[in-house]
């Protein structure tokens, strides 16, 4: 839940489908394709990208963009025929660049948010972020309430803060920074730390040392939300892709093509390239829709979904 914190291996077939796509032959689901000429861009032919480094989802690497966030973006620019020029910055700077109209677009698990998209717009999800926790052992932490009486995790900033100081009788601790976190559930000194999932998940590739694993929580309940209001970030939520109040046209061209790689296959070839279940990432909770009907989608909106 990176973004959300300032307001929040692979498998043959992946590799396969992700061959497939560089030939260019998931084109089975192609939107009409809007024309580079009648976008609103900064600079002709070109969308002017900010980053935060953040892996496994952004960053620059030899001059190019590497990450999920990064892999979704560069598959939407040939599509609409745009080269990328990519500035680097941190999340405020990020989405200051955006309402300012100094990039066209930034990306990078960027939370869905009433207030955000007030001052900026959102395309469709690339992709929903589970609730998901840092653990290590064999303990299984199914739901919310499994969490009592434990020590609980996050990095300081991070919405996951609030929720797990509401825990009955847990003890909750905040961290510099994720490596904090690692740390002290590889050691033992945490039993649970709330982290963005595919960050957990690329540890696991790169510190296979710390026997850290990502588990996934069972969303908490309407009642559970009534009652501990900081639950609700332990509920999945929307990322988007984030451009100008001034780039309709844009905003919506970048979505049709996000839509066309749920139908087509190439965005869960993605997320399980950079270790993630398709299931859990490309599946709308069924709180979603209304979230952002009539608020800057139509009332019939439905978020895009690989479920059939």
């Amino acid at each position: 839940m990176k973004h959300a914190e300032l307001m929040k291996k692979t498998q043959a077939n992946g590799l396969v489908a992700l061959a497939i796509l560089s030939l260019g032959l998931f084109a089975t689901v192609v939107p009409s394709t809007a024309k580079a000429d009648d976008l609103e861009l900064m600079k002709p032919g070109t969308l002017v990208v900010t980053v935060e480094p953040y892996m496994p989802y952004t960053a620059v690497k030899d001059g190019k963009l590497v990450g999920l966030d990064s892999d979704i973006l560069t598959a939407v620019a040939d599509k609409l025929g745009l080269k990328m020029e990519v500035n680097v910055t941190d999340f405020p700077g990020m989405l200051a660049s955006v309402q300012t109209q100094r990039a066209d677009i930034t990306i990078g698990g960027i939370a869905w948010s009433d207030a955000r998209q007030k001052v900026g717009l959102f395309t469709d999800p690339p992709y929903y972020s589970p609730p998901a926790m840092a653990v290590s052992g064999t303990t299984s932490f199914p739901d919310v309430a499994s969490l009592e009486g434990k020590n609980l995790g996050t990095v300081t900033g991070y919405v996951w803060a609030k929720s797990i100081a509401q825990v009955p009788n847990a003890s909750p601790h905040t961290f510099p920074s994720a490596e904090g976190v690692f740390q002290d559930i590889s050691s033992g000194r945490l039993d649970v730390g709330f982290l963005d999932p595919l960050l957990i998940t690329y540890q696991q590739q790169q510190r296979p040392d710390m026997k850290v694993r990502i588990e996934y929580l069972k969303p908490p309940t309407n009642e559970q939300v009534t009652a501990h209001p900081d639950y609700k970030y332990f509920q999945a939520y929307m990322t988007g892709f984030y451009l100008p109040k001034q780039s309709p046209k844009l905003a919506k061209a970048v979505s049709d093509q996000i839509d066309a790689m749920y139908k087509d296959g190439s965005l869960a070839a993605l997320i399980t390239k950079w270790g993630g279940d398709p299931k859990q990432f490309l599946v709308p909770s069924p709180e979603m829709a209304s979230q952002r009907r009539g608020v800057d989608r139509p009332a019939d909106w439905n978020p895009p979904s690989i479920a059939k």
